[in-house]
């Protein structure tokens, strides 16, 4: 295993798979954290094969600390690696074929139905404040692009693209919203967001009352009190809408590989949770 291994499967990633920037980068500090260990286990001078040199690996990322579901991603590169590395000649054999993944629990995923959602909604429609038009333009933006709560508090105005429908997170992917949505967002940045702002400077897409950028922490608890009044007891979080999307993405056809983009997840695996839903959505 040499860094111009590394390299060929980075560049099979990225030429041959497609993957984005974001997924290769992932693999490769997986791969470069794996590389690092074998090469101070050889340095010992002790000689071992592969397969218990990874099984060394497996249990020096427990020990250190990581997560069931981390040490299983690390895992699932290992493996993936092996595998490119078996059909491309380099190696005869997979070392990783016997190598365990900790199990991973996995949490019943909460969802909202449509007409879930249209209740939530309904709570800052009932208001004329531009603080609830705000939270409006929020939580459709949330439920159409899956955004996590990070990236939709980070968004500048430059991020929305109207003409495109779209809207850009940290430069790496680009995820759509309907024709709609984007009526929707013009008419929030012609007033709402201007009867906020303070400063013209401000590039942040939402604003508090101070027109300052809302943070993560604000907007989770307009949602908690959202919820609350709507009679959604404590079932919806900046997540809940984030699952929402995925599933309705799966059940209108989108492939795996394709949410997994719109979603920015590093591994198809995180993406993979979403099989389990249910195939129709609960009224």
């Amino acid at each position: 295993m040499t860094e111009l291994d590394i390299t060929a499967f980075l560049q099979h990633l990225t030429q041959d798979k497609g993957y984005s920037q974001n997924t290769v980068a992932a693999y490769r500090n997986d791969l470069t954290q794996m590389a690092a260990f074998i090469a101070a286990e050889e340095a010992k001078g002790i000689l071992e094969s592969y397969d218990e040199l990874l099984k060394g690996y497996s249990l020096k990322l427990r020990e250190k600390g990581y997560s069931a579901a981390t040490t299983a991603r690390k895992i699932a590169s290992a493996r993936t690696f092996f595998k490119f590395m078996v059909d491309s000649g380099r190696v005869k054999e997979n070392p990783t074929q016997n190598l365990s993944s900790p199990q991973v629990s996995r949490h019943p995923l909460n969802f909202l139905s449509s007409s879930e959602y249209q209740k939530l909604l309904a709570e800052p429609a009932k208001l004329s404040t531009p603080e609830a038009k705000r939270d409006t333009v929020m939580l459709e933006l949330l439920y159409a692009t899956g955004l996590r709560i990070s990236e939709l508090v980070s968004l500048n105005v430059k991020d929305i693209d109207l003409k495109q429908h779209c809207v850009h997170i940290d430069g790496k992917r680009q995820v759509p919203f309907d024709h709609n949505l984007s009526q929707i967002l013009g008419d929030f940045l012609r007033n709402a967001r201007l009867d906020l702002l303070y400063d013209e400077r401000e590039e942040a897409l939402f604003l508090n009352r101070r027109g300052k950028r809302l943070t993560r922490q604000g907007f989770w608890q307009i949602i908690k009190d959202y919820a609350s009044k709507a009679g959604l007891g404590n079932k919806v979080t900046p997540q809940t809408l984030r699952h929402s999307f995925a599933r309705r993405k799966l059940q209108s056809g989108t492939d795996l590989r394709q949410l997994q983009q719109l979603l920015g997840h590093a591994y198809i695996s995180s993406t993979k949770v979403y099989e389990q839903l249910p195939s129709r959505q609960r009224e």
